[in-house]
């Protein structure tokens, strides 16, 4: 430090609580939100820290300097014990017993006109049609608007009879169990549905947990009411927490062949991901490629994931980048 300008010394003590939160970030997986719920918020913020540590570590080793070892340091052991923020190879490896997966957030169909376009749900559904995938989830799903997606089977619920916002899976297959968690004190749900594919049953779970209330701009970070926020965001996490806890000891009563699909609100350096992935495996970190970015926001954010049970085969991931909501759909082929 003695050897470093006045610039540099405030750059590196700048660096130095970077590196620390990202640091702080790595224990978020282990440590429930309910007793700490104001350092879950990093975990939205883990792939921030992780470009700024990398810039910071670009910037010292440039010109030389042994500080560069400490975001260095932090970020290997992050490649060591976090999944991945970037995938540099895809596998794709179709057979034709695979089955293929979609999950996506619709955002309603644009029904309130977030985006200025009038063709939204028409492209939605020309995208579904254009990859046809086995099984369909929707989330933020709204049953008014007029589309056929072409699916035999399909189970939708939504939370009363007169909100129409809800869950929905469509499938090729056929449909012969279906329900819903029906989370309380929230507009937010968990369904599932079991199909028969050939001899065998897979359940298949839609979720959408919690939302924390981000918005798809900065506007989150510059806004004034700064305290009401951290309230939101707080309560959001909690709130996750419960609804996790509520699908496990549901999930736990299910042995056979699975996939856990949907928004989950939160990122996969969260306690909330941790337990729901734990033995099973994740489409993306499988075969994906990337960033897999699935919320339009300012950063790469993937909050929308397809978990398998541990015996499947993940063979093709892909993620899209057309902004017809303000998350991106998501499908996957498995097999068993």
């Amino acid at each position: 430090m003695k050897k470093l300008s006045i610039i540099n010394k405030i750059i590196y003590f700048i660096n130095i609580v970077v590196a620390l939160l990202l640091f702080a970030s790595y224990l978020l997986p282990f440590i429930s939100p309910e007793k700490l719920p104001i350092l879950a918020i990093l975990s939205l913020s883990v792939p921030f820290l992780i470009f700024t540590n990398i810039l910071f570590a670009g910037y010292w080793l440039l010109f030389i300097k042994r500080q560069f070892l400490l975001s260095a340091s932090i970020l290997i052991l992050g490649w060591l014990t976090l999944t991945p923020i970037y995938k540099l190879f895809e596998k794709n490896t179709l057979s034709n017993n695979s089955l293929s997966v979609m999950s996506y957030n619709v955002r309603l169909f644009n029904q309130y006109e977030w985006i200025n376009d009038t063709e939204i749900p028409k492209k939605i559904n020309d995208l579904i049609q254009d990859n046809s995938p086995d099984i369909l989830l929707f989330q933020d799903y709204y049953s008014l608007v007029n589309q056929d997606f072409k699916y035999k089977y399909k189970y939708i619920n939504t939370k009363t009879a007169s909100n129409k916002n809800g869950l929905a899976i469509y499938s090729r297959f056929p449909i012969i169990n279906s329900g819903s968690l029906n989370l309380k004190h929230t507009s937010n749900n968990i369904i599932f549905a079991d199909i028969l594919k050939d001899k065998d049953t897979i359940r298949i779970y839609n979720l959408h947990l919690q939302s924390l209330k981000l918005k798809t701009d900065k506007e989150n970070f510059g806004q004034e009411n700064s305290e009401k926020l951290l309230s939101i965001l707080e309560d959001g996490f909690k709130k996750q927490v419960n609804q996790t806890t509520i699908f496990l000891e549901h999930e736990k009563k299910w042995k056979g062949k699975k996939i856990i699909a949907g928004d989950f609100n939160n990122t996969s350096f969260s306690w909330v991901y941790n337990q729901i992935s734990k033995d099973k495996k994740d489409a993306f970190i499988e075969a994906g490629k990337g960033f897999g970015k699935t919320f339009n926001y300012w950063f790469p954010l993937r909050i929308d994931f397809i978990l398998t049970d541990s015996t499947a085969e993940i063979q093709q991931f892909s993620s899209f980048t057309q902004k017809y909501s303000d998350h991106f759909p998501i499908l996957t082929s498995v097999n068993w």
